[in-house]
């Protein structure tokens, strides 16, 4: 791949302090883009930007909720008054609540809704328009998971706002291709990153054994994806959902959950 594809290009990432997000921020913005980071922990994301800029990227943080309209609006503008326009979106901030489905509360229902749906749809939405009246198009990604196509225990909401978001991909092709924007998804499967570390000390253990490629997936092979779909290169493909699980949706056998301690994770 062309070392400065995203020349010119200009860049939203939300969910980029660490993890996949952040490397996917950080491949777009060394490969040429300038790139708007964005994560509710503010320290988290303006150390992530740092990391880049000391890279040799082109890149700022702005923090707050994805989940938040005005937040969203905060990182257009942000991507316009500092880089001059918008060309593409990557709605990457989501949070996972586990819980048992008759336990389930209200409110973490209503948590995951909002981040992974509403933040998702305001970004698309906000930068959809943008793209528009800039004209000349644009890349929207949506960030799903494969646990949108497979079941998986204590997963109901958030496999649910997965797959919603894969349908929003599809959706919005009626709507968006007029404008030369293109919209898709990619859903990773189990993959290591520093907070799949280190709530699991045995996580990379178990998913190398039940994955057919014999190991979880490392965030270079979610970016690597993502960016495929985010360049000239996928310039036909829209509406469509990339599955990057080393094979694991097409067995889908699950780790031990009997032991599992339920929290929260956001990013």
């Amino acid at each position: 791949m062309n070392e400065k594809l995203y020349t010119g290009q200009v860049a939203i990432v939300t969910g980029a302090g660490q993890g996949i997000g952040f490397e996917i921020a950080r491949q777009l913005s060394l490969q040429g883009a300038s790139v708007v980071l964005n994560d509710r922990d503010e320290a988290l994301v303006a150390s992530a930007a740092e990391s880049i800029r000391k890279e040799g990227g082109s890149c700022i943080s702005l923090a707050g909720d994805a989940a938040d309209e005005t937040v969203i609006q905060s990182l257009v503008q942000g991507a316009v008054d500092n880089y001059g326009a918008l060309t593409i979106a990557v709605a990457n901030a989501g949070i996972t609540l586990f819980g048992d489905f008759f336990d389930y509360p209200a409110a973490d229902l209503r948590r995951v809704l909002e981040v992974n749906l509403m933040g998702s749809f305001l970004l698309t939405q906000a930068a959809a328009r943008q793209m528009r009246a800039q004209g000349g198009g644009g890349r929207i990604l949506l960030m799903s998971s494969v646990v949108g196509h497979q079941a998986h225990q204590y997963l109901a909401a958030y496999a649910m706002t997965k797959a919603g978001l894969e349908m929003l991909a599809k959706n919005l092709v009626i709507e968006l291709s007029p404008h030369g924007i293109t919209i898709n998804a990619v859903a990773p499967g189990a993959t290591l990153t520093e907070r799949t570390l280190q709530e699991d000390t045995t996580y990379s253990k178990v998913w190398s054994g039940i994955t057919p490629m014999g190991r979880p997936a490392i965030r270079e092979d979610i970016a690597h994806a993502a960016l495929f779909l985010l360049s000239p290169h996928s310039g036909h493909i829209t509406g469509q959902s990339l599955v990057v699980d080393g094979g694991w949706t097409s067995v889908s056998p699950l780790p031990d959950l009997s032991n599992m301690e339920v929290k929260p994770e956001e990013s």
